[in-house]
């Protein structure tokens, strides 16, 4: 079965992309992942807070004690006293390249342009074949209106775009109050990729300490009907690539982003949960269902069940929810 796709612009074996994730945080798991089968890999993203955390050690370092006497400059650290995060990420880069004949995407996490510029440059310079910008904002000032928030996302993607040749995927959440307008405005801007839907992890109370606590809670398939929906709806209506993840642990489901017209389809809890070579089960699984029902590729497969192409298209609007609470029967009263 030949399951070979595109996505920004670069030939994959598959669609099966593993996301950002700690599994590809050393050359170790990006190797696995390569025998596993993966089509390409999100490497594990450089947090803005990192990039900025660097620069004002830096600025510490640099100016401690200047005001003592003119050889202050022996205070200075050793290089490897302040030259971590970033910079190790870019290293990390170059030696992925080196070490697999996949592509890499580079994956940027954070909220302004700050230093996002200058490492998605050293990033392209290291051999990144393409970069993901998973804007990780949450919208809490009352007094900032939906279009600031929005155009925020634009400058952030306009910024990197105009200083690297690569292309940039944008990895967004679903929360914006008219979400089509925003992928297409993203789309005018000249975004090579969309990458639906970010999940942003929620904090707990613990009652028995009196904290707040952080936590990762892993998603399930049920968690796919999110983006497999969006991109049904997008599907043709954009240049960019859509590319689903949230939800992806069977072969079922990498198919059904498909089907909705994904390009590719993004995995990280099932791996995980059931470790690395559960992706060649995953691939196995799209390639005899795919076989049984007798189509040639993968790409005829693609978009078949996307809004434009089924029978009611309604199915993927309010429509689904009026019958879904109409159809549903399996309560006690």
């Amino acid at each position: 079965m030949d399951l070979s796709t595109t996505y920004l612009g670069l030939k994959l074996k598959n669609p099966l992309v593993p996301s950002a994730s700690p599994l590809s945080k050393n050359l170790d798991g990006i190797k696995k992942l390569e025998d596993a089968g993966a089509g390409a890999i999100v490497l594990y993203s450089l947090f803005e807070e990192q990039v900025a955390f660097e620069q004002k050690e830096l600025n510490y370092f640099l100016n401690r004690g200047t005001e003592t006497f003119a050889e202050s400059l022996t205070y200075f650290p050793e290089q490897e006293d302040y030259n971590f995060g970033p910079e190790q990420y870019v290293d990390h880069i170059r030696k992925a390249k080196e070490a697999t004949d996949l592509p890499i995407i580079g994956s940027l996490n954070g909220v302004s342009t700050g230093g996002w510029i200058e490492y998605a440059k050293e990033m392209e310079k290291a051999g990144a074949d393409a970069l993901e910008l998973n804007v990780y904002f949450l919208a809490t000032d009352l007094d900032q209106e939906s279009r600031q928030v929005e155009n925020q996302y634009r400058v952030i993607l306009n910024a990197v775009k105009s200083h690297v040749n690569i292309p940039v995927a944008m990895k967004l959440s679903p929360f914006f109050s008219s979400l089509a307008r925003m992928t297409k405005e993203l789309d005018d801007d000249g975004v090579d990729g969309l990458v639906l839907f970010n999940r942003f992890y929620q904090p707990d109370i613990d009652l028995e300490n009196l904290s707040v606590e952080p936590g990762v809670v892993l998603s399930s398939s049920n968690d796919l009907r999110l983006p497999l929906r969006w991109i049904a709806i997008l599907n043709n209506h954009l240049k960019a690539d859509l590319s689903g993840t949230t939800g992806v642990h069977t072969p079922q489901d990498a198919l059904k982003l498909i089907a909705a017209g994904a390009k590719t389809a993004q995995v990280c809890a099932a791996l995980l949960k059931n470790g690395i070579p559960y992706l060649t089960n995953l691939l196995e699984g799209m390639d005899r269902w795919l076989e049984e029902k007798e189509y040639a590729s993968l790409d005829e497969f693609r978009g078949t069940f996307s809004q434009q192409k089924v029978a009611d298209p309604a199915a993927f609007e309010r429509a689904n929810y009026i019958s879904a609470l109409t159809d549903f029967t399996d309560y006690t009263i």
